[in-house]
C-alpha cells in the first residue's frame, strides 16, 4: 500500500474548551506532533498484530497510527479533512507500504474498503473530536478565540457551512440543534434572537456570533456562553453524530472475527450512542413481556470489552489537559 500525500496539522482530538483554556493551551502547547490521547490503552484493546489491517477512521495527525504501525500491524488511515491527511502522511513515512492514507469520511468506510478490493479489516478506530490545528486556523471557523468565518467544516468539499445555518435556518431549528447538540439551556432565547439579530445583517464571523451570544445570556464564570452553541454548530455542520452512527455500522461489519473497534469520545452525546451500539449488538437474545419466550437478536455481532468507558489517568489530564473529557469504549466481534 502506498501513503498518498495531503496537507499538514497538528491535531488533537478534543471537546468544547472554554475560551480561557484555548488561549491558554495555544500559548504553552506547540507540539511538532499531534499527543494522541489514551494511547497505550487504545493499543491495548485493539491488541494489533503483525499482518493485519487496522482502518483508522480519524487518523488526524496520524499520532494513533503510528502506534498501531510500531505494535506490528498495517494501516488504512482515513480523514475527511485533507490538510490532517498530509500531515500525517509526512509523520508516517518512514513506514512505505505499510500504511494507505485515503481523504473520505469514515462513515463511507465500506466503499472505501471496496474500492480498495479488502473485504475484512483486523480492526477499527474512531478518535472524535475537533483538532487542534482546526482550532488554531481562524479561517476554518471553530474558534471562540480567533476571528475568522463562520465555516466549521472539518471537509473543505462540503457546501453547508456555519454561516448558512446560522443565517437560514428556521427559529425551530436552530433551537432544535442547539438542544439536541449543544444541550443549551437557553436553546429558545438564543435561537430567537440569533433570526432577530440576522434580519439587519447576516451573521459572517466568529466573534460576531460570540459576543451576540454573550449579551444574550451573559456571562458567568470562566465558560464562555457560546461554547455549547459552537458545538452545536459544528456538529450539525459536519453530521457528526449521524456519521458516527453509520460509522459504527460500516466499521463493525466488516470486522473479521476477533477483531476489535474502539471509540474515544469527548462529550456525552457521543458517548451514549457508542455505549447504545455495543450493548445492542452485544446481546445474544431479546426479550420483551409479550414475546412468549426470549427470540436470537439479528444484531447479535459484539462482546463488550469495556463495561464501563476508560478514562485518562491524573498524570496524562495533567500533561495533556484537553484529555480531560476522552472516554474509550471497545468491543470484539464475535463471528
Amino acid at each position: 500500500m502506498k501513503a498518498l500525500l495531503f496537507e499538514r496539522p497538528i491535531r488533537f482530538a478534543t471537546g468544547p474548551l472554554t475560551i480561557e483554556e484555548e488561549a491558554q493551551e495555544m500559548e504553552h502547547f506547540t507540539f511538532p506532533y499531534h499527543r494522541p490521547v489514551l494511547v497505550t490503552e487504545t493499543i491495548e484493546l485493539l491488541a494489533p498484530r503483525p499482518g493485519s489491517l487496522i482502518l483508522d477512521g480519524t487518523c488526524g495527525g496520524g499520532g494513533h497510527s503510528e502506534a498501531i504501525l510500531q505494535a506490528g500491524a498495517d494501516v488504512l488511515a482515513l480523514d475527511r479533512d485533507p490538510d490532517a491527511l498530509e500531515f500525517a502522511a509526512a509523520r508516517l513515512t518512514n513506514f512505505g507500504n505499510r500504511v494507505t492514507l485515503h481523504h473520505a469520511n469514515y462513515r463511507d468506510a465500506a466503499s472505501v474498503l471496496d474500492q480498495l478490493g479488502i473485504a475484512q479489516i483486523g480492526g477499527a478506530l474512531l478518535d472524535l473530536g475537533v483538532s487542534s490545528r482546526q482550532l488554531e486556523n481562524a479561517e476554518r471557523g471553530f474558534s471562540l478565540m480567533r476571528n475568522g468565518p463562520l465555516d466549521m467544516r472539518m471537509d473543505p468539499r462540503q457546501e453547508l457551512t456555519a454561516a448558512e445555518v446560522v443565517n437560514s435556518y428556521s427559529e425551530e431549528e436552530l433551537t432544535r440543534i442547539l438542544r439536541e447538540y449543544g444541550e443549551e439551556p437557553a436553546a429558545r432565547r438564543i435561537a430567537s434572537r440569533i433570526v432577530k439579530l440576522r434580519k439587519d445583517g447576516p451573521f459572517r464571523e466568529t466573534l460576531a456570533l460570540a459576543k451576540a451570544i454573550e449579551k444574550i445570556i451573559g456571562r458567568h464564570g470562566r465558560r464562555h456562553p457560546a461554547t455549547q452553541v459552537f458545538q452545536a454548530l459544528r456538529m450539525e455542520v459536519n453530521d457528526e453524530l449521524g456519521a458516527l452512527q453509520a460509522g459504527l455500522v460500516s466499521l463493525t461489519n466488516r470486522l473479521e472475527p476477533g477483531a476489535r473497534v474502539a471509540v474515544i469520545t469527548f462529550h456525552s452525546l457521543e458517548d451514549r450512542i457508542v455505549k447504545n451500539f455495543f450493548r445492542d449488538r452485544s446481546r445474544e437474545f431479546l426479550d420483551r413481556p409479550e414475546w412468549p419466550a426470549p427470540r436470537p437478536n439479528p444484531e447479535f455481532s459484539l462482546r463488550v470489552l469495556t463495561p464501563k468507558p476508560i478514562e485518562p489517568d491524573a498524570i496524562e489530564q495533567r500533561s495533556n489537559p484537553r484529555s480531560r473529557s476522552a472516554r474509550l469504549r471497545a468491543a470484539e466481534r464475535t463471528e
